[in-house]
C-alpha cells in the first residue's frame, strides 16, 4: 500500500500531527486505510487538500466554511459565482470584525486616557467602568 504515513503527511503540508488528526475528526480529510501493521497511509493529494486548508484558514475561514469550499470545489454543479458569493460573505464578516475592533478600542483608549496611573486601585476609573454595565455613562 503506497502513500504517507502522518509525520511524512505532516512534513509536507506545514501542520503539525495532532493538526492533521483534528482536521480528519472534522472530515476536512478522509480517514485512510491503514497497512497490515495497522499504520494509517494517506494519499499524496491529501498534501494539496491540506494546503489549501490552511491557506483558506489564514485568509480568515472557518474550518466550516472551508469544508463547503472544499465540497464545492468537487460539485459539477458549482460555479465560480459560488465562490465568488462566498469570498465577498467573509469580507463583510471581516469588515464587521474590523468595526467590532475599532469600537473596542476607541472604548479602550478612553478608558485608559480616563485613568492616571497613580493611586489606590479603590480609585481606578478603569475598573469602576468594568463595574457597570455601560448604558449608564452613554445614555443607551
Amino acid at each position: 500500500m503506497s502513500g504517507l504515513t502522518i509525520g511524512r503527511l505532516a512534513r509536507q503540508a506545514g501542520l503539525g500531527i495532532e493538526t492533521i488528526r483534528f482536521y480528519e475528526r472534522q472530515g476536512l480529510i478522509t480517514p485512510p486505510p491503514r497497512t497490515d501493521a495497522n499504520y494509517r497511509m494517506y494519499p499524496v493529494e491529501d498534501v494539496a487538500r491540506l494546503k489549501f486548508v490552511k491557506r483558506a484558514k489564514n485568509l480568515g475561514f472557518t474550518l466550516n466554511e472551508i469544508k463547503e469550499l472544499l465540497t464545492l470545489r468537487h460539485d459539477p454543479q458549482a460555479s465560480k459565482a459560488d465562490i465568488k458569493q462566498r469570498t465577498i460573505a467573509k469580507i463583510e464578516d471581516i469588515k464587521k470584525k474590523i468595526d467590532d475592533l475599532t469600537r473596542i478600542r476607541a472604548a479602550l483608549e478612553h478608558l485608559a486616557v480616563s485613568c492616571d496611573g497613580h493611586g489606590p486601585l479603590e480609585e481606578c476609573p478603569i475598573l469602576a467602568a468594568l463595574d457597570t454595565d455601560g448604558h449608564e455613562h452613554h445614555g443607551q
